[in-house]
């Protein structure tokens, strides 16, 4: 039995409480329903008090630490106008979207254009574009060798097993000349598409998040940036540099399409892609991470339909 409304109703064997007892249960009744107003209130889509009281706080979905460093001065910056920006580590592709679309998150940050449309397209996430955070190339490593020149029949090649990053590796073996693409081939090819393999090299699939450990046991490997660098991999390294620059390869903020209907949620959202979107961040890609971050599309204001 709960201690309030409940314990009013009850009379201990037909004697009433005493009046200043009854008054004294009614005013926690109120205070219990002041309370739960309160939070509820207080609780703005996934954001909820913490630290100041003014302080609202935004989840946003990353994969690989260097997201750290990354979003470190817009933390900052968001701080100071009462925004607390939570980073939350994912250690795969899968699930930043699967988390954003179940409402565990607020936002994410981890993928490029081609990678966001085929998982919405093919989970039916009802998620959207609404910041746009940089390039970051796909290139080809090896422990083993200096040169592709190097690489000879049999050799392994390990590229990501989703389709979105694995067209894109197909694409950079393209480049380097170690494979050859049917014509009618698509923005985003397989491995069924190559028609050419000039050096007989044997390519093999794996999670992006296992290629940078695997390195050792393969001829050469193409890694995702952000893996790459979460194992200090040194991009000056590469034994081929990935020189694709198609705009679907721009990395993306995302935020769930119901919370756009919200001017609420949107001046929020806005505030933390003009925090990331800064000279700060460029510094960062410049200094810390030696260009190997390239910003695109800060000049867009993905937001402009929503406000």
């Amino acid at each position: 039995m709960g201690y309030g409304e409940d314990c009013l109703q009850a009379e201990p064997r037909g004697k009433a409480f005493p009046p200043l007892l009854i008054k004294f249960l009614t005013r926690i009744t109120i205070m219990k329903k002041i309370i739960v107003s309160v939070l509820a209130a207080a609780a703005v889509f996934g954001f909820v008090s913490c630290g100041k009281s003014s302080d609202k706080v935004v989840k946003l979905g990353v994969t690989g630490s260097v997201y750290e460093d990354l979003w470190a001065p817009a933390q900052k910056t968001l701080k100071a106008q009462g925004i607390d920006l939570k980073i939350v580590q994912f250690s795969d592709y899968v699930t930043p979207n699967n988390s954003l679309a179940n409402g565990e998150i607020d936002l994410n940050g981890f993928q490029h254009r081609i990678f966001f449309e085929t998982d919405k397209k093919n989970h039916g996430y009802e998620i959207s574009l609404v910041g746009n955070t940089f390039l970051t190339p796909l290139n080809l490593y090896s422990n083993k060798i200096k040169s592709i020149n190097e690489l000879k029949a049999g050799d392994v090649v390990a590229i990501p097993n989703d389709v979105t990053n694995g067209g894109r590796a197909i694409k950079v073996l393209e480049s380097a000349g170690l494979v050859k693409l049917n014509p009618a081939a698509g923005f985003n090819p397989t491995v069924n598409d190559i028609v050419g393999n000039p050096k007989g090299i044997v390519i093999k699939e794996l999670a992006a998040n296992t290629i940078p450990s695997a390195l050792n046991d393969v001829a050469a490997a193409t890694i995702n940036g952000n893996y790459a660098l979460d194992f200090n991999i040194d991009p000056k390294t590469a034994i081929f540099a990935d020189n694709l620059a198609d705009k679907e390869y721009w990395n993306l903020i995302a935020a769930r399409t119901a919370d756009l209907k919200d001017k609420e949620k949107v001046a929020i959202f806005d505030k933390v892609v003009k925090a990331y979107q800064t000279a700060e961040t460029e510094k960062l890609y410049k200094e810390k991470f030696f260009g190997y971050y390239e910003k695109r599309g800060w000049d867009i204001d993905e937001l402009a339909q929503y406000k």
